[in-house]
């Protein structure tokens, strides 16, 4: 059962108008039209609201039942896209961080004093130039893979 049609259902086992189940639960008539319409589905918030105000357990009002229903798809894909988030900007942290790095080898390198000792030796900190260059370039692939991945779904969702 959609989670539209058990709202509706819901409200009539309560012999509620829809004005009157808007009332109890602080929201307009209209998205409880929407809600049993299939237009739109409430947030989590709401979702608990509804199930403490008419007493009904919440796996029954998330489920409706042995199937799947749109509510459920819809907290599974919320899910998804909060970890994908997550991902994306742990991953464009993690790129800044590395360019960061990058950014502070160049600015040592400029900073440290070259000289030649009574040997005849020169004593330089040569080895900061590329390793900074492969901070900069680690944390610049670190972000435009970022990026990508983020487009190519995108992309891939907007096909479906």
């Amino acid at each position: 059962m959609d989670f539209g049609t058990q709202i509706r259902e819901l409200r009539k086992n309560e012999k509620l108008t829809q004005e009157q189940f808007a009332a109890k639960l602080n929201v307009t008539r209209q998205a409880v039209s929407n809600w049993e319409n299939n237009k739109n589905l409430p947030d989590i918030e709401m979702v608990l609201r509804i199930s403490q105000t008419f007493h009904i357990p919440l796996e029954e009002l998330i489920y409706g039942g042995k199937q799947m229903n749109n509510m459920t798809a819809k907290l599974v894909q919320d899910g998804k896209e909060t970890t994908r988030t997550r991902m994306n900007l742990i991953s464009t942290l993690i790129g800044c961080v590395l360019m960061g790095i990058g950014l502070m080898l160049f600015g040592i390198k400029a900073a440290s004093v070259e000289y030649i000792d009574a040997q005849g030796i020169l004593h330089e900190n040569f080895f900061l130039i590329p390793s900074g260059f492969l901070f900069m370039t680690a944390g610049a692939v670190v972000i435009i893979a970022g990026i990508a991945r983020a487009f190519i779904h995108k992309k891939r969702h907007k096909s479906l």
